[in-house]
């Protein structure tokens, strides 16, 4: 199998230096953790860039919850996404549903104009929450630089998700449609759940509470990636 990728939340450059330093792959870069993770400003992820050379991926996400809000909040974040585009931004994390748990396909094409026709981009756990998950990967199966699936198998966790996500592991090796997008494993991952989702061929795996020992008040603790870092790739 080839060496799984890990992906690190950061919030600051303090932050990226240490998942970098603990053998990180990528950064998922958001702000305001209280919220669940909202999109960061310009000028944090020019610094973030500079101070690492991992891939950053950066959330476009205004509120907490999953919904785009009005056309106003919608505008105002695919001004963001020209924004950080601008600023050299080449991947984003993003996920919005409609009140009955569709995917939101006006949030998704409005922004997806906005990143530009060459960014690549997860939709995240937007999709724990959808009233059919199969449904809404068939929704957004021909989305243009749509690559990555952000999920635990459930709203829950991975604990409660496990076996969703062996399902949906082996519809991606099969190529079934809508199950092309890598499925990066996230959300209440623990160590114990690694070797199962290894020998299903998972090779993507997101870490936040997880490398902050101290809580989410502290910076990532370069130790606690390099553990993980060491059970994927053992």
């Amino acid at each position: 199998m080839s060496r799984p990728m890990l992906e690190v939340i950061a919030l600051s450059t303090e932050d990226a230096i240490a998942a970098e330093a603990g053998g990180a792959d990528r950064l998922e870069l958001v702000a305001d953790m209280a919220a669940d993770g909202l999109t960061p400003a310009r000028e944090t992820f020019a610094a973030v860039r500079a101070a690492v050379s991992l891939r950053v991926r950066v959330m476009l996400r205004a509120t907490d919850g999953f919904s785009a809000g009005d056309a106003g909040a919608l505008d105002a974040l695919c001004g963001a996404a020209r924004a950080l585009r601008e600023e050299g931004a080449e991947e984003f994390v993003l996920g919005f549903l409609t009140p009955d748990g569709r995917a939101d396909l006006a949030a998704v094409d409005a922004l997806a104009e906005a990143m530009g026709p060459a960014a690549r981009w997860t939709f995240h756990r937007a999709v724990d929450r959808a009233a059919d998950r199969d449904a809404l990967r068939k929704q957004l199966a021909d989305q243009p630089g749509l690559d990555t699936y952000l999920t635990a198998g459930s709203s829950t966790g991975v604990g409660d998700g496990l076996e969703t996500l062996l399902a949906e592991q082996a519809r991606h090796a099969a190529g079934d449609p809508g199950y092309e997008p890598q499925m990066l494993v996230g959300g209440g991952l623990r160590l114990e759940h690694v070797p199962t989702l290894r020998a299903a061929g998972v090779d993507a795996f997101h870490i936040g509470a997880a490398s902050r020992p101290a809580g989410w008040e502290a910076p990532v603790d370069a130790d606690a990636v390099r553990l993980w870092r060491r059970a994927l790739d053992a």
